[in-house]
């Protein structure tokens, strides 16, 4: 029953999520406001595809990372953790309780972007970084391409019995496919913030989920009042 509920709960958020697709697209064309920049985004893109399609495809680091990331959330969630193992195309953590954001997590998660974020954080207390900007902007690409393809593969390429720890296949896919769009929105805030204008793209967002709703509930209550 949970389950369901939590599938009914997902589905009433579809709107939302093509809405908030469609301006995040129009952030990432925002984007080329500032070509340099956008362009070593792509960059680190493409490196991370190449080497992923042609040459290696770091399947244990994404395990790691994978499963590193179910432990800090489990750890935020207060949940236990008793035994974590790392292997070269597989991994689990066990825990002593388990929600949906700890059994997600991973999946909407960049791991190493972050790490990659927190590390150039950190160096630019004790130095100018400005200098470096655009390698860290490579850097992003690459690990949030690192991300996508990563998870896209684990997702479609096996069982995941995280999703149906979570809710169910149609809850999970359409979790992390909302929590990546808004994920890759707050990177393009972060690598292009004079382009980029979050507030009025949640506007937008909030704008056309409500319209949307409001001509399906008002056909609904139509079609009723006519069959009565």
């Amino acid at each position: 029953m949970r389950n369901f509920l939590k599938t009914v709960v997902a589905v009433l958020f579809l709107p939302t999520l093509f809405f908030a697709a469609a301006q995040t697209a129009r952030l990432l064309y925002a984007g080329l406001g500032n070509f340099k920049t956008f362009l070593c985004f792509l960059l680190g893109i493409g490196v991370y595809a190449g080497i992923h399609f042609g040459f290696y495809t770091f399947s244990r680091m994404y395990v790691l990372g994978h499963e590193l990331t179910h432990a800090v959330a489990a750890l935020l969630c207060g949940c236990r953790i008793r035994d974590i193992h790392v292997g070269k195309d597989s991994g689990y953590v066990k825990l002593t309780q388990c929600n949906a954001f700890v059994a997600l997590s991973p999946y909407f998660i960049p791991a190493y972007t972050v790490l990659l974020g927190l590390l150039y954080c950190g160096l630019s207390l004790w130095r100018d970084m400005e200098p470096y900007r655009l390698v860290f902007v490579f850097g992003v690409g690459f690990f949030t391409a690192f991300h996508f393809i990563q998870t896209f593969k684990t997702l479609f390429e096996a069982q995941q019995p995280d999703l149906k720890m979570a809710g169910g296949k149609v809850f999970s896919a359409i979790s992390i496919t909302l929590v990546n769009i808004i994920i890759l929105a707050l990177l393009c805030k972060i690598l292009f913030p004079e382009q980029v204008s979050l507030l009025q793209s949640l506007r937008n967002v909030w704008g056309g989920t409500y319209n949307t709703w409001r001509i399906l509930v008002n056909y609904i209550v139509e079609l009723i009042s006519n069959a009565v």
